[in-house]
């Protein structure tokens, strides 16, 4: 009756408020503030005090507030959705049964109030650092920042997954990627571009890591020698990346470990490089049964990667001279072993994030390669005529940045790292 105790939020941070009858506290104020909804939005004027003991639900856990005045500026409904206390318990196996979690369709379907945990402020606070990480360190490198379209004349993968949009009186495609763009700015004589923007994917694919649209970083570079000089970049961004996050983030990190316990990111300098047939016979030592061209499956992807952290302690490394078979048909065979080609995956924890390649620059062999593949050629004219008037040797590649945050943080779905996730069953928020 005398007294009241708030927990007052502010991002991902809270601390302990007490209200209690005095010079500044009437019986009828402790009584308003006890009866205040839990999410209203208040203003509070008060003195801070050392605790007399540490408050452990709290993240100041050696002060509180002794609120003087109190203001609801907009007053919640009485029943929420969901429970943030529910939303942040770490979910553990048979020690605490009964006590509630949030499922996931729950939380993205209020994803407004999901958004205020302390979890999900850490974790998108970590995001825009990966970002801003990105660009610092490419922009450092002598990179520049294009822009690039996502409403395009033909599906630029060549595949089929693309979402179909009407144009006036014709039909256009969302962009599957900056491909196209990136190689033509190489062509136009940028040298060294990135961009930062959103993916488009019409893959039914309902996996712990598949979207439908995602963030892309970019990156497309001419080379002088040998194609490794942008597999070495590539890398190296990836590493001053989780470098950064180490340095800047150690707050976020621990936050979400609290709910999400994982291991530190492991990362060597400079980052291990194996071919493709090491990896082959790593994973048939493991006894698993598959052939020199076949591609990864994902269950393949990640034994690897445990093999790889065993050996090497590492938890990124890349996997360089894929088959050719398996890649797209712009990618440059390697001139010693025709059956290889000059492409790269780069993996986090045991999962793809980046797959790249030196592109084929000259139009003669890209149409043939078109060919192979059996793509119509009239389709993809544009993309062929670009290199017609000089283009220089380049490489490049994509990373989702959704899935970078999941793998360093050690979470379990691609939803917890995307802000208002698209997948082929959900369509809001």
């Amino acid at each position: 009756g005398k007294q009241c105790f708030l927990v007052l939020r502010q991002q991902q941070f809270n601390i302990q408020a007490l209200v209690a009858v005095g010079q500044h506290a009437s019986k009828q104020m402790v009584k308003f503030a006890a009866n205040i909804n839990k999410e209203s939005i208040v203003d509070v004027e008060g003195v801070v005090r050392q605790a007399h003991q540490k408050i452990g639900g709290c993240t100041q856990q050696d002060v509180e507030l002794h609120v003087q005045r109190i203001y609801v500026i907009s007053l919640a409904e009485p029943r929420l959705p969901l429970q943030l206390d529910d939303a942040i318990r770490p979910e553990v196996e048979g020690e605490e049964d009964g006590r509630a979690t949030v499922n996931q369709d729950t939380r993205l379907d209020n994803r407004v109030i999901d958004l205020r945990t302390s979890t999900s402020q850490a974790i998108f606070c970590l995001q825009s650092g990966i970002c801003q990480l990105f660009r610092e360190t490419l922009i450092r490198k002598g990179f520049v920042e294009i822009q690039t379209p996502k409403i395009i004349s033909a599906a630029s993968e060549g595949g089929a997954n693309v979402f179909t949009v009407s144009y006036f009186k014709s039909s256009a495609y969302l962009a599957q990627s900056p491909q196209l763009y990136k190689q033509m700015c190489i062509c136009a004589d940028f040298e060294k571009v990135f961009c930062v923007g959103p993916v488009f994917r019409a893959e039914d694919s309902n996996t712990h890591r598949h979207l439908t649209e995602f963030v892309g970083l970019d990156i497309e570079m001419a080379f002088n020698y040998h194609y490794h000089e942008v597999v070495d970049e590539i890398a190296d961004t990836l590493v001053q990346i989780f470098k950064g996050l180490q340095e800047r983030f150690q707050t976020e990190i621990q936050t979400v470990n609290k709910q999400f316990p994982c291991e530190p990111f492991k990362f060597l300098e400079p980052t291990l490089r194996l071919e493709y047939r090491e990896a082959v016979a790593m994973l048939r030592e493991a006894g698993v049964e598959m052939g020199d061209e076949e591609d990864l499956s994902t269950p393949n992807e990640k034994l690897l990667g445990r093999l790889v952290k065993e050996k090497y302690d590492t938890d990124f490394y890349i996997l360089d001279k894929y088959p050719l078979a398996v890649r797209p048909f712009y990618t440059m065979p390697d001139p010693v072993n025709p059956k290889n080609s000059n492409s790269y995956d780069m993996f986090m924890r045991g999962e793809e994030i980046l797959s790249g390649a030196q592109r084929i620059h000259d139009p003669q062999l890209l149409t043939e390669r078109a060919q192979h593949h059996g793509i119509d050629l009239e389709k993809i004219k544009a993309y062929i005529d670009s290199f017609r008037f000089g283009a220089p040797p380049h490489a490049g590649g994509g990373i989702g940045l959704e899935r970078v945050t999941m793998l360093y943080l050690g979470l379990h779905n691609v939803r917890q790292t995307s802000m208002f996730p698209r997948d082929p069953k959900r369509l809001t928020p």
